[in-house]
């Protein structure tokens, strides 16, 4: 069986939700992101994240796209099914570019490559959701 990766740090209504299969990638970004006064949810598969966007509404996604199970971009599919105006973050392997145009053709607001720049990362999540901030 595995271990459920769901963990729900987040309090006020304008959560940012991480979808990384990699629980280092989840923990780094949840502990950036916390830091910088983001409420942050984090999920480790397809299905936690449907389930979190469902129960959770949050405001905006960084959305890896390399998940066992369920694609990313089955994920990102389902997702602006079911909330339209969700703002998606993409998070890739460098050299990617099929996939990338893709996503950002089906939705996705933006494009990271792994190892991605924090500070940029940042900076795009404050531009696109500054109502999330504390």
């Amino acid at each position: 069986m595995v271990k459920q990766n769901l963990v729900c740090t987040a309090t006020k209504a304008n959560k940012i939700m991480i979808v990384d299969d990699q629980a280092g990638i989840r923990l780094l970004l949840k502990e950036v992101f916390k830091k910088e006064g983001y409420p942050i949810l984090t999920a480790g598969s397809g299905d936690q994240a449907l389930k979190f966007l469902k129960e959770e509404d949050p405001k905006l996604v960084l959305l890896d796209m390399k998940i066992p199970k369920m694609s990313g971009m089955e994920i990102l599919h389902h997702m602006k099914q079911m909330k339209p105006n969700l703002k998606v973050m993409i998070m890739t392997a460098y050299g990617e570019n099929t996939l990338v145009k893709e996503a950002l053709r089906d939705g996705a607001i933006a494009h990271f490559s792994k190892p991605f720049d924090l500070q940029e990362l940042i900076a795009a999540v404050e531009k696109e959701c500054p109502q999330c901030a504390k």
